[in-house]
């Protein structure tokens, strides 16, 4: 079993290493002068189990290169099989036609990866978890939500817990974990009823001295996260925290939700923090090496990975 870091996220490559007790493979990753992405593994690989690990955040497109020319070299190289580990899959929000003559842009970066070389992909929480049916081998999507639950168990008292889904889209995921901490659950309906016209946030549910936590799986601008706090504020809930798998947190995110009206923003780190994000006071991650690296070895070792979830 060999592991390979790319450049996204560092960090948790070296953290998932050190829970497998197993140095990352010696590779170079560099840029020619007009950016071409070049690899060279500098291991022998023939027989090997490797995993590449690389998230598809910001910069998606030269995170995405070098993923599928790290597979090439490894498929060169006679790697035994080629586990594609996105610990965030980037496009995933493109798994559909949103018009006439759009693309789905999710189908296309599984087709890539998959010509590329990967055997198999390991992944965390998909947007939709029907872009698993993209591939033609398979994946292994894993969920953050044991990781959250055990921080919501330390951070709250359950008698006066309400899960909330930010739209009526992410009730599953809502549901899921109301059932885990035997907490009430609330869904917010959010509508624009004509152009230029603000979001209205309805409610559905009593959140009237609640702790609310609102859980997605992407965080980006923070503003469907924000306007929800503010209706749930409205109606008369005692906090507002969230969870969320992905910080993507693009453009002004961090400042909108350090001056918001949450208690706290907690995501995992699936994408490597930013500066900004560190210095908030308002944004926590939690790690999610332990249970990637687990996943790992059970691949490894052909055991059951969905057993983790039991």
């Amino acid at each position: 079993m060999k592991i390979i870091a790319a450049n996204s996220n560092p960090p948790l490559a070296e953290a998932i290493a050190a829970y497998l007790n197993l140095p990352l493979t010696a590779a170079t990753i560099r840029r020619f002068s007009d950016m071409e992405c070049f690899v060279e593994i500098q291991e022998n690989v023939r027989g090997e189990d490797v995993f590449v690990i690389q998230s598809t955040s910001y910069p998606a497109n030269d995170n995405l290169m070098e993923l599928l020319v790290a597979m090439d070299a490894l498929k060169r190289g006679s790697a035994r099989r080629i586990t594609a580990v996105l610990p965030y899959f980037g496009y995933a929000r493109q798994d559909r036609k949103s018009g006439p003559r759009t693309p789905i842009s999710a189908k296309l970066v599984a087709n890539l990866i998959t010509v590329a070389g990967a055997d198999r992909v390991l992944t965390l929480d998909l947007h939709a978890g029907q872009i698993q049916g993209f591939f033609d081998i398979p994946v292994d999507n894993l969920l953050a939500e044991p990781v959250f639950v055990r921080n919501i168990r330390d951070s709250y008292d359950n008698g006066s817990l309400t899960m909330v889904s930010p739209d009526v889209g992410g009730v599953f995921r809502a549901r899921a974990f109301a059932k885990r901490l035997d907490a009430d659950l609330a869904i917010i309906d959010k509508r624009r009823e004509r152009a230029g016209v603000s979001e209205v946030m309805h409610v559905i549910g009593d959140v009237k001295g609640q702790d609310c936590i609102l859980v997605d799986d992407i965080v980006d601008s923070g503003g469907t996260l924000c306007n929800a706090a503010v209706a749930l504020m409205e109606n008369g809930a005692k906090s507002v925290a969230a969870y969320a798998t992905h910080g993507v947190l693009s453009g002004g995110a961090v400042s909108r939700i350090s001056s918001s009206s949450f208690t706290k923003l907690v995501t995992t780190d699936s994408i490597m923090q930013t500066e900004a994000m560190r210095v908030s006071s308002t944004l926590e991650q939690l790690t999610i090496a332990p249970l990637i690296g687990e996943a790992m070895l059970r691949i490894s070792e052909e055991k059951s990975v969905s057993s983790l979830f039991d």
